[in-house]
């Protein structure tokens, strides 16, 4: 059986014809595939190292669990589910709650080890009753909501810690990414992301040497004068070594605050595998309990040994969307990456150098296109909002989300921001559908018996959700795709 670790070439292995995508199983040429494969790395380094380190876990240790995560992740979906895993965002208000009642590093790490069980379980289910029992919980009007909030939810990230520490850089930066993705052509505009943070380490170099140390707050910090670029950690780091690992120990109390970040987690999950599947135009549902299933056991195995959980990245929906390249390969090379680079405290050194002003302007764009493909899935389930149904659970959802609105239980317990956000929309909108009169029930599930809405047209327009997304692959009247590829008229 294939572990899809196999990939064709995929036209002359440079650049993608016209209107086409880069397909899971495809790839383009492996100094090219590398590339792209350390424009991931790149993508989530910053989360990867701010989420262990707010957690207070060892980031090098996230990062080299973060391939271990990531090659599993894919060996389990077997190539079709392009994804990198990495440390979860989710849990960094979990761990603050377990450490500020007397817990250590081995208690937030016990506390979420039993999350990843709890998400394996999950996954588990849905791989036996059918993906239809995520999507009746979930239909288009509650994803399309909880990948908005979940891609939303990351703006206070730039704009109360990255965007302040140098707003003209972040601008700049912001500039030259969006022009870089819009203007260059070929291989050049797929990493685009990677050039708008080499462009801003660049910059903030000279900057420094023109302008001298910038006054401006420093991670979140109060404003203080510092270089916008500081690279004295590099010189004191080793070039070869061991992150600190430590084993977990288990506390009901933390526990019992950590597991309503499951209900996140499968969101997440959920809305990364739709998300791709509206990208490459291939419905995942039979990959659905699979994907939640791996992101379980992953995490599982990263908290064993004292690493912090994992997720499917966001970041990287954001790079896959802006590159159009859906490739696994390159998640294998971005897993290999990974692996290296969390034994080398030296070059994890160079990446967590990366100037805060030149992340601000990197993730404006970012977690943007994570939020707006919510809305993607919207248009392509024509959830018509309209319907104060379908209204009311999701913008209620969304400010919470968004806003990091809290709601605390007991002393040790609360639910906020995606967590919180998550329950209302889902809780909401089939409280609501229970009560609401007929007329309003008349919107038909996006998903049914694993028959999508791209394989039956729904657009009216017969492309792909990656086509929508991408701008437009067309057809011919005979169903031949423009790229080369034969297809039926009306399948994707």
């Amino acid at each position: 059986m294939s572990l899809g670790v196999r990939w064709t070439l995929h036209g002359d292995g440079k650049t993608p014809a016209p209107g086409a995508v880069v397909r899971p199983d495809e790839r383009l040429s492996w100094p090219r595939t590398f590339g792209l494969g350390a424009q991931h790395v790149v993508a989530m380094f910053g989360a990867s190292f701010v989420a262990p380190v707010l957690m207070g876990l060892d980031p090098n240790l996230a990062i080299m669990m973060s391939g271990v995560a990531t090659a599993i992740f894919l060996l389990a979906t077997r190539g079709r589910v392009p994804s990198y895993l990495g440390c979860s965002l989710s849990f960094v208000g979990v761990a603050a709650t377990i450490r500020a009642t007397g817990g250590d590093s081995a208690t937030v790490t016990g506390a979420v080890l039993v999350v990843g069980a709890a998400l394996f379980l999950v996954g588990l289910a849905v791989q036996r009753f059918g993906a239809r029992i995520i999507h009746a919980a979930m239909p288009p009007v509650v994803t399309g909501a909880v990948v908005m909030l979940i891609g939303f939810n990351l703006a206070p990230v730039t704009a109360s810690t990255y965007w302040p520490q140098d707003q003209w850089t972040a601008l700049a930066v912001m500039l030259f990414t969006g022009l870089a993705v819009v203007c260059l052509r070929g291989f050049l505009s797929r990493i685009a992301i990677f050039l708008g943070l080499v462009f801003g380490y660049v910059l903030s170099w000279v900057l420094d040497l023109v302008f001298g140390k910038i006054h401006s707050p420093a991670g979140g910090a109060e404003a203080v004068d510092h270089w916008r670029l500081d690279l004295s950690a590099v010189g004191q780091a080793d070039w070869i070594g061991l992150p600190s690992f430590h084993a977990p120990s288990f506390e009901w109390s933390a526990i019992l605050v950590a597991l309503p970040v499951v209900i996140a987690l499968v969101a997440e999950n959920a809305g990364h595998v739709k998300a791709v599947g509206e990208m490459t135009g291939d419905p995942l549902d039979d990959k659905l309990g699979t994907a939640i299933a791996a992101d379980g056991a992953a995490s599982m195995l990263s908290t064993a040994v004292g690493g912090p959980p994992n997720t499917t990245y966001s970041e990287n929906i954001g790079v896959m969307a802006a590159t159009r390249v859906y490739s696994t390969a390159a998640y294998w090379a971005a897993a290999c990456f990974a692996l290296l680079f969390g034994l080398c405290p030296k070059f994890g050194a160079v990446v967590a150098a990366i100037p805060g002003g030149v992340l601000g302007g990197i993730t404006v764009i970012l977690y943007g296109m994570i939020g707006l493909l919510g809305a993607q899935i919207w248009l392509n389930g024509r959830v018509d909002l309209r319907n104060p149904l379908n209204l009311v659970p999701a913008a209620a959802g969304i400010i919470i989300g968004v806003g990091g609105v809290s709601l605390k239980i007991t002393d040790n317990f609360e639910l906020s921001g995606i967590a919180l956000g998550t329950l209302v929309v889902i809780t909401g909108y089939h409280v609501l559908r229970a009560f609401a009169p007929a007329h309003l029930k008349t919107q038909e599930p996006l998903l049914d018996s694993g028959t999508s809405a791209y394989d039956e047209g729904a657009d009216g327009d017969g492309r792909t959700g990656a086509d929508r997304l991408a701008g437009g692959e067309d057809r011919r009247p005979d169903g031949e795709r423009t790229d080369g590829r034969d297809q039926e008229p009306g399948k994707s």
